[in-house]
């Protein structure tokens, strides 16, 4: 068996259990999830910076975390997620997959898939202007991405995004910032 088949089935075993575990919003007795109402997939490509994210086994022990989105001429996404493992001098750490908007009239609601046929959902919640920051969630609120198009956050932004975070129901202490060697 291929380490690439094998990471696949752990995926898949893991996603059925966690099916069976309450989501955050079940838990906490949450409406849906909004999302950005609209989104310029082609403003949307190129590098961003993870500022602070809800960990995942998938990122363990990830800095200066980056993900690269390039339009692809179907008009689905090549996404490149880079990290350093350990610390900023250690390997670099690269997983490709692919995005597709599932719904032209919803287009901040996309899937996103690094072990196919599985996919997982990957909503942009919120933008900012000329496309500075994202905030990508998952409608269980139990994934949570803070971006941006540098290494870097203005203080007052990254507080701003944190209060409408809490009054959407994420569960804040979660939250861990992503170091990045610039942003020192």
């Amino acid at each position: 068996m291929t380490w690439r088949f094998r990471s696949g089935v752990v995926v898949a075993l893991w996603a059925l259990l966690a099916g069976c575990a309450p989501t955050a919003t079940e838990r906490l007795g949450l409406g849906p999830l909004e999302v950005v109402k609209q989104l310029d997939i082609t403003r949307y490509t190129g590098t961003w910076y993870e500022i602070a994210a809800f960990p995942q086994r998938f990122q363990q022990n990830c800095t200066a975390t980056t993900a690269t989105y390039t339009l692809r001429q179907d008009g689905e996404l090549d996404v490149l997620n880079r990290c350093r493992k350990g610390s900023f001098f250690g390997p670099v750490d690269d997983a490709e997959g692919r995005a597709r908007v599932v719904n032209a009239g919803e287009p901040a609601k996309l899937e996103v898939s690094f072990f196919r046929p599985f996919w997982g959902d990957y909503w942009v919640i919120e933008l900012g202007p000329d496309y500075r920051y994202a905030v990508v969630g998952h409608p269980s609120r139990d994934y949570l991405w803070i971006l941006s198009r540098s290494p870097g956050m203005a203080p007052e932004t990254y507080k701003g995004i944190l209060e409408r975070l809490a009054t959407r129901g994420y569960e804040l202490e979660r939250l861990v910032k992503t170091r990045h060697p610039q942003s020192l």
